[in-house]
């Protein structure tokens, strides 16, 4: 896991060196710096930077920018090559050589061997990485299969007559360093943030700054001729019937040990969160397996009682002992009582956006983890394989309703959810908040239904939020136009493996992943995410949907593979998100600096939304008429993000 950053231009080597500062903390281990020769007639050169954490042989053996051994070839490479030792010893049989023990060096010689198209086919990891081709003056970029690592890129026209410069990085923050890109906001991209808390894949809140999406690869030739192609993709079209569950669950089990096992290569300690849940509680258990004689170590992060009282996150930390206990552990415990108003502002900054409350227990076990480990394995990517989230089963549900008319179940919808109350303390919080957001969207046609569900701000409600001006220049776009492309390329298939395919392409990688990857390496820690090995995304592909989700059971298959390695009540148990209790911080640390942030005179001044729509929303979450929690906490970060990417405003890594 590591930091990299790049620059075509005519002088490019003190802009690298600037960007490799800025994202220091993804790598304290090395720093390299790579020049090419000149590229083309205006002089331009190809310069490649790198920031190490060194996981596999940290010798400096390990340093990068590498080259090829006839060095028609340079590479910086983050992330992970699970597979290395396979594809080396095929190289090997090849008549390649080499000269240390790392993945980079395989990937190296795969890409100078098979190109790029069957070399990224070949990899098994998570990975983002850049190579310059010295002979053909051609720059590629990679990202792997699900968005595990990210990467950016911007094209700045030249001045003055001058050619175009391209550049390139692990974050956001290291391209604003190369000084090449003015600070612009993206009004389509704010609109989509609005509605989702995130903008989906290529886009970003930064005008001209771009991702390259998961599963794509960008190739830059020496005249500017710019093309990003999507070289895999996730199919539902080879679903195997006639398989008993039975089989199933061995094969679930079976490939979740062997990837499990594949992803614990690392020269360097290696342990696992833990948060009591079935995913996380699986992998442990499976790792315990492949680690004796030496114990796993395990993290958790917990939430004090009082600040739970509004909130719809249960206690997991009770279970987490209990999960512990059996798989005995080196069980490490942190309760989350941060200064969260010293720490967001630095979160965002490491963000490059407005992060979400996952964002800071995120960080905070991360740091904790940190401290005695390097790299942890995780199990996020088990709701998005397996369709373990609630909105999968309200689309169910909601289908259920689908032959009553139209004109009969929008206003009972409608009446059900004005009927109740949002965001009152008690008992009935959850299931009342569940029911409204189900109510909002019930009655609605299949795709626009779960739309619906990922909604925060709807396109009636941006239209009241906006100032005049902000209407007219978000006018004509539709935050929704990526999610209606996904759902056409699968409209085939069954309606669930339909729902997980968007997500796979959205969701997960643009908020889970991205909250993951900044999050972790701003602790300067590696984290892998077992379930999103592309054999077990392939296998789920491949497994009739009733299998995930049977009945009224979430994650079936993979709860009763999961029972050969857990009790049932860990198994079985229900278990909420992973975030934090912002609905009591608003109510209390927050609260004054949501007053100031979002005050009249700075929203005026600031010219994107109307102060008394933002105060009547602030009003009636702090009232608990409506579960406004998530769009005040949205507004509030974004005003951050303006004041520290726009602005100018100090602040500085965490430390």
């Amino acid at each position: 896991m590591c930091g990299i950053a790049g620059l075509i231009s005519s002088e490019p080597t003190p802009g690298v060196g600037a960007m490799l500062k800025a994202i220091e903390h993804r790598g304290r281990d090395d720093e390299g710096v790579w020049t090419s020769r000149a590229a083309d007639a205006e002089g331009r050169r190809a310069c490649l930077g790198h920031r190490r954490l060194a996981i596999i042989d940290p010798s400096p053996a390990g340093h990068q920018p590498m080259l090829s051994e006839d060095g028609r070839f340079s590479l910086t490479f983050n992330g992970e090559i699970y597979n290395y030792l396979e594809l080396r010893e095929e190289l090997q049989g090849k008549g390649c050589s080499f000269r240390t023990n790392t993945d980079t060096e395989v990937l190296l010689a795969a890409f100078a061997e098979w190109g790029a198209s069957a070399c990224l086919a070949r990899l098994n990891g998570m990975f983002a990485f850049a190579v310059w081709d010295n002979e053909r003056r051609t720059m590629t970029l990679a990202r792997d299969r699900l968005g595990i690592k990210p990467l950016y890129y911007a094209q700045v026209g030249g001045k003055n007559g001058a050619s175009d410069s391209f550049i390139f990085a692990s974050e956001i923050k290291a391209i604003l360093a190369s000084g090449l890109v003015e600070r612009m906001l993206d009004a389509e991209a704010l609109n989509q943030y609005l509605t989702f808390l995130w903008t989906p894949d290529p886009h970003t809140l930064f005008r001209g700054i771009r991702t390259v999406p998961p599963a794509h690869v960008l190739t830059l030739t020496g005249d500017d001729d710019l093309s990003v192609k999507e070289w895999w993709d996730v199919s539902f079209d080879e679903i195997e019937e006639g398989r008993t569950e039975e089989w199933w669950r061995e094969r679930v089990l079976e490939t979740l040990s062997r990837v499990v096992r594949m992803e614990m290569v690392a020269d360097v300690p290696l342990g696992s969160f833990l948060s009591g849940g079935v995913d996380s509680s699986s992998v442990v258990a499976l790792m315990k397996e492949h680690a004796r004689p030496r114990r796993v170590s395990t993290y958790t992060v917990g939430i004090e009682a009082e600040d739970l009282r509004y909130d719809i996150i249960p206690d997991d930390v009770e279970w987490v002992r209990k999960v512990n206990e059996l798989l005995d552990t080196d069980y490490h415990e942190a309760m989350l009582s941060p200064d969260v108003i010293e720490l967001l502002p630095k979160l965002v900054y490491h963000m490059d956006s407005p992060p979400i409350d996952m964002a800071i227990p995120s960080y905070l076990v991360s740091s904790a983890a940190r401290s005695t480990l390097k790299v942890m394995l995780s199990g996020m990517g088990g709701d998005e394989v397996f369709a373990g989230y609630p909105r999968q089963l309200a689309m169910k549900i909601a289908g259920a309703l689908d032959p009553v008319p139209r004109m009969l179940r929008r206003p009972l919808m409608r009446a059900v959810d004005v009927a109740l109350p949002g965001g009152l303390p008690g008992k009935l919080t959850a299931p009342l908040r569940n029911v409204k957001k189900f109510a909002r969207s019930a009655a609605m046609d299949f795709e626009n239904r779960y739309l619906g569900y990922g909604t925060y701000f709807t396109d009636r409600a941006k239209e009241e939020l906006y100032t005049a001006e902000m209407r007219e220049r978000v006018r004509g776009f539709d935050a929704y136009y990526l999610h209606r492309r996904y759902f056409e390329r699968v409209q085939n298939a069954a309606p669930l493996n339909r729902l997980l395919y968007v997500d796979m392409k959205t969701f997960l990688p643009c908020l889970n992943l991205d909250t993951t990857d900044k999050t972790s390496m701003a602790a300067n820690l590696e984290v892998r995410v077992p379930f999103l090995n592309y054999e077990m995304v392939e296998l789920a592909a491949r497994m009739p949907p009733s299998l995930k989700l049977n009945g009224f059971k979430r994650k079936y298959i993979l709860k009763r593979a999961a029972e050969r390695l857990l009790p049932k009540e860990v198994v079985w148990r229900r278990k909420a998100g992973f975030g934090a209790p912002l609905r009591s911080w608003l109510r209390g640390p927050l609260r004054e600096m949501a007053a100031d942030l979002l005050s009249v005179e700075r929203l005026k001044r600031r010219g994107l939304f109307r102060p008394e729509a933002v105060q009547r929303i602030v009003g009636e979450n702090l009232a608990g008429r409506e579960d406004y929690n998530l769009q005040v906490f949205q507004l509030l970060t974004l005003e951050l993000w303006q004041q520290i990417f726009m602005d100018g405003a100090p602040v500085g890594p965490v430390k």
